[in-house]
């Protein structure tokens, strides 16, 4: 029975979204819930979990997940810590490309607009013998990792490799054509990156000089990486910590959801979107 005074719309609005967890029973199964998620996610904020709340049919408000969270003490720290730099820019030493993507980060076609970079990453005491480098290639449409390494020594060919994954994932018959964007690192400017380019009509794009913003995607994706992959795990040798990032990467491309990807994970995503348009 609607109530007198109320508009049809507000009334209908209000009976849809009624079950919010706001009955002892409802409240107590979504606390269970919360729970089995940050013990598979323990890096998810609130909204994620909501995220993954409604995956599980749970008609719920990310408000209300906050205010269940606080009260749980479950609410994520992961991204607190300040992430290390690494910088691979040695002047002019090759070639230096034009900054094609100007910022442009997004794209709704997949393998357009890929991203890459290296960062350091450290494992045990954190000393400068416990130091290694990750380098992945990025695609901004979805978000999905293409390729990544993790070596001991930022080379060239620690570089071409990750590149070579990515391009054996380039579908053959793409109406466009792909651009890679990277900073100038010394990897990025050698003869060996630029010449798989061309040998696959790729664009190269690179960010300007001590311009970092120019690749905020790569950096906001390393300071998750890092938060959610070891910062809060045991990594006390090099083998821990390899295994720890592939197994995260697995996680991220296959399960791990997105906001701006509506709760789904960035493979869910392209394979959606591919089939939609199909």
């Amino acid at each position: 029975m609607q109530v007198v005074g109320m508009a049809k719309s507000t009334y209908e609005y209000i009976i849809s979204h009624e079950p919010d967890g706001s009955s002892n029973n409802d409240k107590q199964v979504i606390k269970q819930s919360i729970q089995m998620i940050k013990k598979k996610h323990p890096a998810y904020g609130y909204r994620r979990v909501t995220g993954e709340l409604r995956r599980m049919n749970f008609l719920v408000n990310h408000k209300k997940v906050l205010i269940l969270m606080r009260e749980m003490q479950l609410l994520s720290s992961a991204f607190n810590k300040r992430t290390r730099k690494y910088n691979s820019y040695k002047g002019t030493v090759g070639t230096v490309a034009k900054n094609l993507i100007n910022r442009r980060f997004f794209t709704n076609r997949p393998y357009q607009k890929l991203v890459t970079d290296v960062t350091e990453i450290r494992w045990g005491g954190k000393t400068i013998d416990e130091r290694a480098y990750f380098t992945c290639i990025y695609d901004l449409f979805s978000g999905e990792i293409l390729g990544h390494q993790i070596s001991k020594h930022p080379t060239v060919q620690f570089t071409t490799t990750v590149l070579k994954q990515a391009v054996k994932k380039i579908p053959k018959d793409l109406k466009y054509r792909t651009t890679v964007h990277s900073d100038q690192g010394f990897q990025y400017q050698h003869q060996d990156w630029v010449n798989i380019l061309k040998e696959h009509r790729i664009f190269q794009s690179m960010s300007r000089k001590a311009t970092c913003l120019d690749n905020a995607t790569m950096e906001s994706f390393f300071h998750i990486m890092k938060a959610e992959a070891f910062y809060q795990k045991e990594t006390d040798t090099y083998e821990t910590l390899v295994s720890q990032i592939s197994v995260w990467i697995n996680d991220y491309n296959f399960s791990r959801i997105k906001t701006k990807l509506g709760y789904k994970s960035p493979v869910e995503y392209r394979i959606f979107t591919t089939q939609k348009v199909a």
